[in-house]
């Protein structure tokens, strides 16, 4: 889940918000899941969707550090 939180404030900090937005919102959407899912003891749910959390964060950083591949996503 650490990687998670760090990759979502990586991409925040190389404009994710800007540039890659819906991303951005996704890998929110799915930490905060992972969390909830952690706090019931759904430990591989929890790991699923933090992964997916961590993925979704880096496709929002790929696609702030090179806007251009936006139009192609």
């Amino acid at each position: 889940m650490s990687d998670a939180r760090q990759a979502i404030a990586v991409a925040k900090s190389a404009g994710a918000a800007q540039f890659a937005a819906a991303d951005l919102r996704e890998a929110e959407a799915f930490l905060e899941s992972a969390q909830s899912k952690l706090a019931d003891h759904a430990y591989s749910q929890a790991r699923r969707d933090a992964l997916q959390a961590r993925d979704k964060a880096l496709e929002a950083l790929a696609l702030s550090e090179h806007p251009e591949l936006q139009e192609e996503k």
